[in-house]
């Protein structure tokens, strides 16, 4: 049987990363290499969005965290900024139904108050519509930061012990894992940037401890199942010590 004939189950290496982050980085090079506007890079990296899940859905990725918008990209241009919002939307709007159908859950992590009202109505909507979902958890970090998430765990800490509610002795490294945006949910075993920068820029910074890191030079929009395939076979290839022998 060749390998085109194979199911992504059958195809995956066995050492399969059971919670995958993204940093996806390379839509305005890959529309100016195209000689497109920016914003059309924008358009094609959102529509990525999608397939990318689906094919961790199909290989048994069980969480996907994906970095969508950070807390430095308020500084762009207002029309980037806007153009952003607006395909968050869309990708609320348009692919929620499929999404739901496929049996994954949508979780948006970060500060949303920023963000419109009726944006932050339709992430309430698209999570409460997707809550009893189990195949996939797709982490949508939007107006999020690392530094922002930690100082936040360190804020509801502080005021739990101000107000009596525990005592600085209580606080561990459990307990301040579970204040983070991630919660409970198990820390990335790999984290792809796409992009060709080799950097992690403020995403999930405690979270990352242990987590493997795979760059690419292929841009976002580019990035397709046979990269994802790519990978995850470097993937197997790591020997994952967690600070042991």
């Amino acid at each position: 049987m060749s390998e085109s004939t194979l199911s992504a189950a059958e195809r995956m290496p066995a050492a399969l990363p059971l919670h995958v982050a993204i940093i996806m980085d390379g839509n305005h090079r890959w529309a100016r290499r195209r000689h497109l506007p920016g914003a059309a890079g924008h358009r094609a990296g959102a529509k990525n969005v999608r397939s990318i899940a689906e094919a961790c859905a199909d290989y048994g990725v069980q969480c996907l965290t994906l970095f969508a918008f950070s807390t430095e990209n308020w500084r762009r241009p207002k029309r980037e900024v806007s153009l952003l919002l607006d395909l968050m939307r869309g990708v609320l709007e348009k692919d929620l139904e499929d999404l739901d159908k496929r049996d994954v859950r949508l979780n948006i992590v970060g500060d949303r108050s920023r963000f419109p009202s009726d944006l932050q109505m339709q992430m309430n909507r698209a999570e409460a519509l997707t809550r009893s979902n189990s195949r996939l958890t797709l982490n949508i970090a939007a107006n999020y930061g690392g530094r922002w998430d930690i100082t936040e765990a360190a804020r509801t800490l502080a005021q739990a012990v101000a107000e009596g509610r525990m005592s600085p002795e209580d606080i561990d490294e459990e307990l301040f894992a579970a204040r983070l945006s991630l919660g409970a949910l198990p820390p990335p075993d790999l984290c792809i940037r796409t992009g060709g920068d080799q950097r992690i820029s403020n995403f999930l910074l405690w979270d990352f401890a242990y987590t493997e890191l795979y760059f690419t030079e292929a841009f976002w929009p580019d990035f397709d199942e046979a990269c994802l395939y790519e990978a995850f076979a470097a993937f197997e290839d790591r020997k994952r010590r967690f600070g042991c022998r």
